[in-house]
């Protein structure tokens, strides 16, 4: 019974809490039952807050006992990246030096969270400062893939995307530089959705202009994903490149007419390895698109100058948001950071600011 309900949809657990079927102590109970009996063979959820959480869903069931406006995510579990800042709950960003770091403010779209509701269970395990597509750092080790423990989870929103899978949490926050909500979802049979830059602003940063790094909602399903996109979105004055339209755009049905919408298909973009399993994987389905109405036409754009324009821009971010902590601590600096090359991710959200593999198969469902 506990495994059913962790794994139903966020959606489905909002109307259930709304209907007063479920409580929001019933729900984070499940889930930490859940967490306690999964996490150890994966290390996805690295630090545990089951008294926070427990205090927040007493709190959500009195709200609503008293007849309070319910927030869209009222009582249900997430659990943050660690890298993003979450006031008095340690962030550590899989780096020694910030191995007992407790910011004293909330990231912005931890603050989005909290107002919508939620229900704070933890962090989430990532790749030492997000730089890497596989997540193990030094401080928590490796985050291990749920359907093969042998296998990488991907990264470096690695954490977030085993912990959907394995019924530990219904939605979670993920950040992307270069594929960090998209590779580890991809790994993990779940839905990870890089935003557009500024949809998610994000705050704090010390880089307000760049528009490679974003953050964006990870769930188990489209519409989940929707809804937390629902909570996240949404302009922020103190964010220049934020844009305008409210979150609450993304609340409304998916459902839609797509009847002569084009979509380009391309098997590698042109100069991209892509394994053959995985292509004929993805062929094989093309017809879906014919299915809803769309005109699919072989296509790609021009991506010959990319991988320079990429490592250009993610140098330039490395080098400055890292210069001041290699003038104290180079020593407990992984090397790819320092050379600024392998590794296809780095976002820097809660940690560095100048102010301050086991053996055997784990089921999802086991």
């Amino acid at each position: 019974m506990t495994s059913d309900l962790c794994f139903k949809t966020a959606v489905e657990l909002s109307g259930l809490i709304r209907s007063g079927e479920l409580s929001a102590r019933e729900l984070l109970a499940a889930h930490l039952d859940q967490i306690e009996r999964v996490n150890p063979s994966v290390n996805a959820i690295v630090t545990l807050t089951a008294e926070l959480a427990a205090e927040q869903a007493l709190a959500a069931d009195e709200a609503q006992a008293r007849g309070e406006s319910l927030g869209p995510l009222h009582g249900l579990p997430v659990a943050h990246k660690d890298l993003v800042a979450t006031a008095g709950i340690r962030t550590t960003c899989g780096s020694p030096i910030y191995a007992d770091f407790v910011p004293t403010e909330d990231a912005l779209i931890v603050e989005r969270l909290k107002s919508a509701g939620v229900v704070q269970l933890g962090k989430t395990n990532v790749p030492e400062f997000g730089a890497g597509s596989q997540t193990f750092n030094p401080v928590f080790g490796a985050c291990l893939n749920p359907y093969d423990t042998s296998r990488t989870c991907g990264g470096s929103s690695g954490g977030a995307a085993v912990a959907l899978a394995c019924g530990m949490v219904p939605i979670a926050d993920g950040s992307d530089t270069g594929g960090s909500l998209r590779n580890p979802a991809n790994f993990c049979n779940v839905v990870g959705f890089r935003t557009s830059p500024g949809r998610v602003p994000v705050y704090p940063s010390e880089l307000g202009w760049f528009p490679i790094s974003v953050q964006g909602p990870m769930a188990r399903t489209v519409e989940d994903t929707a809804l937390m996109l629902s909570v996240l979105a949404g302009p922020d004055p103190r964010v220049p490149i934020s844009l305008s339209e409210p979150g609450e755009m993304f609340a409304g049905s998916l459902e839609r007419d797509f009847s002569g919408v084009k979509v380009a298909w391309s098997r590698d973009l042109g100069m991209f390895p892509v394994d053959e399993e995985v292509a004929g994987a993805l062929e094989s389905r093309l017809d879906a698109f014919a299915s809803i109405g769309c005109s699919l036409e072989s296509a790609h754009p021009d991506f010959r100058d990319a991988d320079f324009c990429f490592k250009t821009l993610r140098a330039w971010a490395f080098e400055s948001k890292f210069t001041p902590l290699l003038e104290e601590h180079r020593d407990k600096i992984k090397e790819t950071i320092i050379e600024c090359r392998g590794g296809s991710e780095t976002e820097w959200t809660g940690c560095g600011s100048r102010r301050a593999s086991a053996d055997g198969v784990v089921s999802p469902r086991a």
